[in-house]
């Protein structure tokens, strides 16, 4: 018998290491761009999912073990999707001299790699996350009702108290009473990654740090108190995304696997600019987005001093008003499409008809009205 050559067996060995290695890779890609396609996300991401650098493999573990790592790789993977955050508390970024910087590093960088161009955050979208939760209905997102409606006042059941809306009202107090009537003024400077796949540019350091992850922490307490499921076991980290490569899954396949650092290397330290916090809005993560590119809206707090106008102060409280009045015609229109209700109002409306032995009644068409 020819005896194998130490040489032919290395050469095996490495090629089966190289293989496993490469679909190790591929699967920690797949579960990155899975991830961070929202507004949260960060690094951190891949540590709460248990990914990590690529070990090496050891050629004698047993079978057993590596059915252990499946397991647990599902037992995380199942975890991740108990918990789909799908709205966010946002400080969006208003400032014209931020906006602009941003977009000449995003015009940079495309110059260098133009197929980076579909990677890149939309115009109007810039701003902070301040917390991620889930609501699952329009009952957990809307303000719950005072006053009833006097002309179906016993038809209307009134939603759930614990909504994100009034769990977001009840959070103004708090953050008045952390900043004092400071103003909170966010400044931004340099540029970094999250693992190469998602870049932003950073928080600078200062006194404006303490009380952001104040409010933050308020925030997080306030909606969870609702019995809201809000929040993230990993620390708050405060950052302007302005490019996400899960944007653009193509990508992988061209070849661009991260964010190369020579393409923002000349905005390490890049002065982008100054945020006066004025506002904290509770955005949806899914739902269409607004013809100015920033995400939908439910409804705003307004905070801390920002020298504007009456014309300023009287939008602001139109605004307010409309989302107000939109959230409370949808329920209505809801509730008295059910067929419950309608059978009661007809039975009310009607009762008067029914003795005269008239069936005009039968015939009303809810749905029509209503549209």
């Amino acid at each position: 018998m020819e005896r194998t050559g130490a040489g032919e067996i290395n050469s095996n060995e490495c090629e089966n290491v190289s293989s496993k290695r490469e679909m190790s890779e591929e699967f920690e890609a797949n579960t990155v761009d899975s991830l961070v396609d929202l507004p949260f996300a960060t690094i951190d991401i891949i540590d709460d999912c248990g990914i990590t650098d690529v070990p090496k493999i050891n050629l004698e573990r047993s079978k057993e073990n590596e059915w252990n790592n499946k397991d647990k790789i599902k037992k995380r993977k199942k975890k991740q999707k108990d918990y789909q955050p799908n709205y966010f508390l946002s400080i969006p970024i208003t400032n014209k001299e931020i906006t602009k910087g941003i977009k000449i590093l995003q015009n940079a960088i495309k110059q260098q790699d133009q197929r980076l161009a579909k990677a890149m955050s939309g115009d109007g979208s810039f701003h902070i996350t301040l917390l991620v939760m889930q609501l699952l209905n329009e009952d957990e997102i809307n303000m719950p009702q005072q006053e009833s409606c006097a002309s179906a006042e016993h038809a209307i059941a009134m939603p759930r108290k614990n909504s994100g809306i009034d769990a977001l009202l009840e959070l103004k107090p708090f953050v008045e009473e952390i900043l004092q009537g400071k103003t909170l003024t966010l400044p931004f400077e340099g540029v970094d990654t999250f693992g190469n796949q998602v870049g932003f540019v950073k928080l600078a350091e200062g006194d404006h740090i303490t009380p952001l992850l104040e409010i933050a922490d308020a925030a997080k307490r306030t909606f969870q108190e609702k019995g809201i499921l809000a929040g993230e076991s990993r620390t708050f980290k405060p950052h302007l995304t302005f490019m996400k490569l899960s944007k653009a899954p193509w990508l992988r396949k061209k070849g661009v696997k991260k964010i190369d650092p020579k393409f923002y290397e000349k905005f390490i330290s890049h002065r982008f600019g100054e945020e006066m916090v004025h506002r904290i809005d509770l955005c949806s993560m899914l739902k269409k987005k607004q013809s100015n590119g920033y995400y939908h809206c439910e409804s705003s707090i307004v905070i801390g001093q920002k020298p504007i106008g009456i014309r300023d102060l009287i939008n602001e409280a139109l605004r307010r008003e409309r989302m107000g009045l939109q959230s409370k015609v949808k329920q209505i229109k809801e509730l008295l499409l059910k067929p419950e209700t309608q059978a009661k109002i007809r039975r009310e409306l009607f009762e008067g008809r029914f003795i005269n032995n008239s069936n005009e009644g039968n015939d009303v068409d809810f749905s029509a009205i209503l549209t």
